[in-house]
């Protein structure tokens, strides 16, 4: 059933590529803080070596993920085959939070597709990568991405995109800090 991997192969490599979303799992250190998952879709994903990938996170209601890597680091991203043969793909690694004024910014951000609303790339060491069968996942089919995020941002503005990170993304459902609240 489950086999677990170092790095990231060629075929697990091949499998991300095809894949139309992807989920994001974090949790704070503390016990009464709670357990985030994440839907990412937009061509958002990429492969940067064997142990290493990054996603471009767009705006949300929330910032949970960016403020469980600054408490402790953890993050996995899981993929699951909707179409095609059964499988599903975990990545477990640190996660790492950059934002739109830092160096590595420059270098990682023109791997991505320009999205409005992009608010920080995470990017993940991955220390191990597990697959599993997946038996139990539906067929499901990919119809298009959903446009409604990027119309919002583009009517909200590059200022009104950085007052909405101040007012909903500083901090975490738990209030624990982010680093897009330092955002000027």
């Amino acid at each position: 059933m489950g086999k677990q991997f170092p790095a990231l192969l060629p075929e697990h490599e091949e499998f991300i590529r095809r894949q139309h979303v992807f989920f994001v799992g974090s949790a704070p250190l503390s016990e009464e803080g709670h357990v985030n998952i994440s839907p990412k879709g937009h061509d958002a994903f990429r492969i940067l070596s064997a142990n290493r990938a990054a996603y471009l996170d767009m705006t949300g209601s929330g910032n949970e993920t960016s403020a469980h890597i600054l408490d402790n680091g953890r993050v996995t991203v899981m993929f699951c085959a909707f179409e095609g043969p059964p499988n599903i793909l975990r990545l477990y690694g640190t996660g790492t939070v950059i934002l739109p004024d830092s160096p590595e910014w420059e270098e990682l951000y023109p791997l991505f597709p320009s999205l409005p609303g992009a608010r920080q790339i995470i990017s993940i060491d991955i220390h191990k990568v597990q697959t599993s069968c997946g038996f139990a996942v539906p067929f499901m089919t990919y119809t298009g991405e959903r446009e409604t995020l990027q119309r919002w941002s583009i009517q909200k503005g590059e200022e009104g995109l950085k007052q909405y990170w101040q007012e909903k993304n500083a901090t975490s459902i738990d209030g624990l800090p982010t680093p897009i609240g330092n955002r000027s």
